[in-house]
């Protein structure tokens, strides 16, 4: 199955027409609107948890890429966030390419059982190792893993479902 785009200008009118896309294609666009969720979900996340980063006690566990001095991260640390959001895209999507076919339901339910499949191979054990190895206060790493990463794989699960069938 081929998904068909249509480009249309501002006020709504067709300037192409449509194309449809190969699954090359659908995989890179999945992986593009991963990297716009992933961004617009962090960044709500962190400023519901704002007072985690900016508590000087914890300045020592943020890495120098994030924070290589006081104040709000520099822009390379949001280069590397938006290509490595769009290298997990890019992995999730040709996952989901090959295993979608095997969930049952529609889209949205692929995309949810997807989502959820993602979180618990990735998001949980992910929630285990930092809690382990980093200093860092419980109620930041429990909004992560409900936030950042149930949510986040959820929506993502579904985007990608629609996206690449």
């Amino acid at each position: 199955m081929r998904l068909t785009v249509k480009l249309i200008n501002l006020k709504g009118e067709s300037i192409i027409g449509y194309m449809k896309l190969s699954l090359p294609a659908k995989i890179i666009l999945a992986a593009a609107v991963y990297v716009i969720l992933s961004q617009v979900l962090h960044t709500a996340s962190t400023f519901l948890t704002m007072g985690y980063y900016t508590d000087p006690n914890y300045f020592p566990v943020w890495s120098k890429v994030m924070m290589p001095g006081p104040g709000p991260p520099p822009a390379t640390f949001y280069y590397y966030s938006i290509a490595f959001s769009f290298i997990s895209g890019l992995i999730y999507s040709f996952v989901y390419s090959r295993i979608g076919c095997h969930l049952k339901g529609k889209a949205l339910q692929k995309g949810i059982r997807y989502g959820l499949g993602l979180f618990l191979v990735a998001g949980i054990p992910t929630f285990f190792t930092m809690y382990l190895l980093v200093n860092l206060p419980f109620g930041l790493l429990v909004s992560w893993l409900t936030i950042d990463t149930l949510l986040g794989y959820l929506i993502a699960g579904i985007a990608i479902a629609k996206i690449v069938r």
